[in-house]
């Protein structure tokens, strides 16, 4: 790959197809605490009120889509899925079955849809609502045909690969805000119980003023596809679509959204700029790092770390550390004091708690419900912005890490990078770099 291909503007503007211890942050801190409210339990119904039927389409049959079509279906009473669209009829075939052996749910033949256009023949289906489950470098155009239809909302994250997408949705979002409709987005964590609470207690200031945060997701490796003789570029691409940035944004955009999201809801802010580092040791197909380490920057000097590592073989942990003044947040449900001791923590239903205040739903379920509720209630409910935003923060992220420059929110927001093509069709795909991102200048023996 050419060096003058791997400045930073050709990652921001070149269209392509292609914990530190608290201790130490707290060391100034004020013991002094002020008082605050009792934080409420959230009023979440654990299932969605009766009402006439909602037909539901999903777009995208692989595993999360089937997943999102049973957790819509586990949402409440007179829901239905009427219509499928795929790419593969393989896929297609597979979530018919998994859906009639696990829920008696029987999809019609006609109600099937194969192809690159089978997202607006669902749309166009009779569906009140639809789920849109592709690879995300799909979603924008799928939003945007959707809202102009007049559909209903589900979106499993995150919303787009490239600043072009994120854009497009956050458009269609303001849209379906001005025709009543509701678009629910598939982070989970902002509906999940446990979540919500400890959130509500950091922004009523039991940890004080943030100061930072501790954000990681180290796991295994994702799954991959080898590829088989018979298949073109596009099949194998899309087949092996977690593996190229141009089908999932990465794994800091496709996976690690959620910590990230999690990060910025409870921080409350967006960051001006981004710096960072990443790399590829042991992924063995498609263009992507399996490891990130991204620093945050914000208006008023506070630093956020967010990193991600996806190797198997090595220690796994999940961390979401909101660290304030006088103490530090476990997002998943704990609240820390200045000398590190546990002040409260959320009461655990699988430890013997049995008042339901305290019970969690299946967040993933719980978007569900959410959505129902809304449509049903005729109190529409809308997301997308937040996703937006954090979607954004990961590709800042991953650009920081591709080029090894300074990234601010405002190039990113402006940028005009459109991440794959602009036409679909199973064949050769033209202009997909074979090799990774390089950081920096390539060392040279004089």
């Amino acid at each position: 790959m050419a060096e003058k291909d791997l400045n930073r503007r050709s990652f921001i503007t070149k269209s392509t197809v292609g914990a530190l211890g608290a201790a130490t942050l707290l060391a100034a801190c004020s013991n002094e605490k002020t008082p605050v409210a009792e934080t409420p339990v959230p009023d979440l119904l654990d299932r969605a009120p009766d009402g006439k039927v909602i037909k539901a389409g999903l777009v995208g049959c692989g595993g999360r889509g089937t997943g999102a079509a049973i957790n819509f279906l586990d949402a409440g009473p007179n829901l239905e899925i009427v219509a499928l669209g795929d790419v593969f009829q393989d896929k297609i075939d597979n979530c018919r079955e998994q859906l009639k052996t696990e829920r008696g749910v029987e999809i019609a033949d006609e109600k099937c849809f194969l192809g690159f256009d089978a997202y607006q023949k669902v749309i166009d289906s009779g569906v009140d609502l639809v789920l849109l489950c592709t690879p995300p470098h799909f979603r924008p155009v799928h939003v945007e045909a959707a809202v102009n239809a007049r559909k209903n909302v589900f979106m499993e994250k995150p919303c787009a690969v490239d600043p072009v997408g994120a854009r497009s949705v956050l458009a269609s979002s303001k849209k379906a805000e001005a025709l009543g409709l509701s678009m629910v987005s598939g982070t989970i964590r902002r509906v999940q119980k446990d979540y919500m609470i400890t959130q509500q207690k950091v922004k009523n200031g039991e940890i004080g003023e943030i100061v930072g945060a501790n954000i990681l997701r180290n796991g295994g490796a994702l799954w991959f596809r080898k590829r088989q003789p018979q298949w073109t570029d596009m099949e194998y691409m899309l087949r092996n679509w977690v593996n190229f940035c141009w089908l999932s944004g990465d794994h800091i955009t496709e996976q690690f959204i959620h910590e990230v999201d999690v990060m910025s809801w409870f921080v409350g802010k967006n960051p001006l700029k981004a710096v960072g580092y990443g790399g590829r040791q042991r992924r063995i197909t498609g263009d992507q790092y399996d490891f990130f380490s991204v620093e945050y920057v914000y208006e008023n000097g506070m630093r956020t770390h967010a990193a991600s590592r996806q190797i198997n073989g090595c220690t796994n942990s999940k961390v979401e550390r909101i660290i304030g003044t006088n103490g530090v947040a476990n997002a998943s449900g704990e609240i820390l004091d200045a000398e590190g001791n546990r002040v409260w923590t959320y009461p655990k239903w699988e430890e013997g708690v049995t008042d339901p205040k305290w019970r969690v739903t299946n967040p993933f379920v719980q978007e569900h419900i959410n959505l129902v509720t809304a449509i049903r209630t005729g109190k529409p409910v809308n997301d997308a912005e937040a996703q937006v935003n954090s979607t954004i923060t990961t590709i800042m992220g991953r650009i920081a890490a591709y080029t090894g420059k300074d990234v601010s929110w405002e190039e990113v927001m402006n940028s005009d990078l459109y991440l794959g093509p602009k036409t679909y069709s199973f064949g050769p795909v033209e202009g997909i770099k074979s090799g990774i991102p390089l950081a920096g200048v390539e060392n040279k023996l004089s």
